[in-house]
């Protein structure tokens, strides 16, 4: 059965973990300190938020979100990073994180809960396609760093 919620202390290192992997998956590594950010930020729960998807109390799974405001609508919520160990895949984790942050966005009167994923990512998009609209937009990026 998976269970879903807060992340604690206890769960840094399984985190970090899942962190990396999902990350891996889109061909980049995080330098440490934008580690220790994100987690400091879901700790804190007030920009950026974070759950958990406990497989018989082991960490399987991650979900990173945020609200930001909107032109058009009340504000939204931004699912940023979802990500379950190959182990877990398939039992239902991805789509019972997704289901807690669109109870989470709910909650707080968001309009919607919306993410992105790569095209190629046809094991995700198999669950994206059943639990929400794909819209056809596409994203286009300027980047700023160096």
């Amino acid at each position: 059965m998976i269970s879903i919620g807060r992340l604690t202390e206890d769960d840094r290192a399984a985190w970090e973990n899942l962190f990396a992997g999902y990350n891996t998956f889109y061909g980049r590594t995080l330098a440490p300190e934008l580690v220790d950010r994100a987690w400091r930020e879901f700790r804190s729960g007030e920009r950026m938020h974070a759950l958990g998807a406990r497989l018989d109390g082991e960490l399987v799974g991650i979900v990173h979100f945020f609200t930001h405001v909107s032109t058009t609508s009340a504000d939204v919520c931004y699912l940023q990073d979802l990500f379950t160990d190959a182990k877990a895949r398939g039992r239902g984790a991805g789509r019972a994180l997704i289901e807690a942050v669109a109870g989470w966005a709910r909650a707080r009167g968001c309009a919607r809960v919306y993410w992105h994923t790569q095209t190629s990512n046809t094991t995700a998009r198999r669950l994206y396609d059943q639990v929400a609209l794909d819209k056809g937009l596409m994203q286009y990026q300027i980047p700023l760093g160096p």
